[in-house]
């Protein structure tokens, strides 16, 4: 029988794509995934450090695996092994502890997954975190959403951040090197591909390039398919690339673009690269380009010295935005940061306090712009799974839409009209059963 190996992936879109390459490479050498609570002969975490509620979730899913089989060999990878191996290293049943470069050479750097006494840990020094390594990942089993990392590393000193630390300097996927692999994903069939890295904005300095041109690359390619930006910080959010975004099909007309504090003070505590009006007149520009535009925000409540009138700033500030939802972060003391050492710490329970207040506004917000877009016409990717009766996908500004199933639509993108909401979703009726961009063409 084949060896299995389970893998598990904390964090973000971005170490979904890297686990993805490296189940890739388990195949390769004959192995069967399996789900997480399946037995497995191997276990592969990767983790995140952006929340002590990750390390803690890193340390019970390790003890949860050796449930189901004592015998199996544990390896712990990502961000957190990257920070504090040692620490790792001494959690009962962790057989190898590989950091950010080794992630991707499990079997070279491994002779064996026999169990033994001691952990080993091949972790590279910070100076040293400078490779590239490619990866991508998808929905389930499906050809219709790829999540393609293009960047890696940042640059940034945010004050609340270990990223840096743990991923190293930025640094870019060769632009011909990217056309070439995105090409691959559109002729496998995949319709839309979420670009992804820690900071995707700043793609392409070691080449002498940006994000922008590359993007325009990108929606030169033949085929049927569009492009989604993960994540984009506001002072990297170009003029060129909402105009690109509005005048272009191929581009999602959807922004997810970090605020972390909506008060002034509390901004420059976090050391971020913009003010809170810089941020303001990004947002307006984008729904004065793209008046039906989705956009996220990530917010950070509980950072050390927020009183309530800070907090009162953000959420005066988020109220007066045209957003459609927030992901509401309660601030989480990180070692080797800035932050930990600042003065005045917030209360947790009024952290909670206030991550809950946010949470409720966003709901607010999605409510409203989804009722805004009863009556209209979207387009719509949508998936296989049959959900008790309906398929469902996103728009390109990344609406939840559902329609009665049909397998005949799956993965594929259509026009519809939204009819209303209920329970978060908006359900529409078809207009064409064709594809849009084949329409255009006609």
């Amino acid at each position: 029988m084949k060896k299995t190996v389970s893998l598990h992936t904390l964090g973000c879109k971005l170490n979904f794509s890297e686990t993805s390459t490296i189940g890739k490479e388990f195949l390769k050498n004959g192995y069967s995934i399996v789900d997480f609570d399946s037995k497995a002969d191997i276990y592969v975490f990767n983790t995140c450090t952006v929340t002590e509620n990750a390390e803690k979730e890193c340390r019970q899913l390790v003890r949860r695996a050796l449930r189901n089989n004592p015998d199996a060999f544990v390896i712990v990878t990502g961000c957190y092994a990257q920070l504090r191996p040692e620490e790792i290293a001494k959690i009962e049943g962790v057989d190898a502890v590989l950091g950010s470069n080794e992630k991707f050479r499990i079997f070279s750097l491994l002779n064996d997954f026999n169990k033994k006494e001691l952990s080993c840990i091949y972790v590279s020094p910070l100076d040293e975190l400078n490779q590239f390594g490619k990866a991508y990942s998808t929905e389930a089993d499906s050809r219709t959403r790829a999540f393609f990392k293009i960047q890696d590393g940042c640059d940034y000193k945010c004050s609340f951040c270990t990223i840096p630390l743990a991923r190293g300097k930025s640094r870019s996927m060769n632009p011909d090197e990217v056309i070439a692999e995105f090409k691959a994903l559109v002729e496998e069939g995949y319709k839309e591909i979420i670009l992804t890295g820690v900071n995707v904005g700043d793609y392409g300095k070691n080449y002498s390039t940006n994000l922008y041109n590359l993007l325009l690359k990108m929606i030169e390619v033949d085929g049927n398919f569009r492009v989604r930006i993960s994540s984009i910080e506001p002072n990297l959010l170009s003029d060129e690339i909402i105009e690109l975004t509005a005048s272009s099909e191929k581009m999602c007309k959807h922004f997810h673009i970090p605020l972390q504090s909506g008060s002034p003070e509390i901004l420059k505590l976090m050391q971020r690269r913009y003010t809170v009006e810089d941020y303001r007149n990004v947002i307006n520009k984008v729904v004065t380009k793209i008046p039906d535009c989705g956009i996220g925000i990530d917010v950070i409540v509980g950072f050390p010295g927020e009183s309530e009138k800070h907090f009162n700033e953000t959420y005066k500030f988020l109220t007066e935005l045209p957003f459609s939802y927030l992901h509401v972060f309660t601030y989480s003391e990180r070692p080797n940061t800035k932050a930990i050492t600042l003065e005045n710490k917030v209360d947790i329970n009024e952290r909670k306090k206030r991550n809950n207040m946010l949470r409720i506004l966003s709901d607010k917000k999605k409510f409203a712009f989804y009722h805004s877009l009863i009556g209209s016409e979207l387009e719509v990717l949508l998936e296989s799974e049959n959900d008790n009766g309906f398929i469902k996908g996103f728009s390109s500004n990344y609406v939840r839409v559902a329609l009665p199933f049909d397998e005949k639509l799956t993965n594929t993108f259509v026009k519809v009209r939204v009819k209303e909401i209920q329970n978060g979703l908006a359900l529409a009726d078809l207009m064409e059963n064709k594809n849009s961009f084949e329409l255009s063409c006609l």
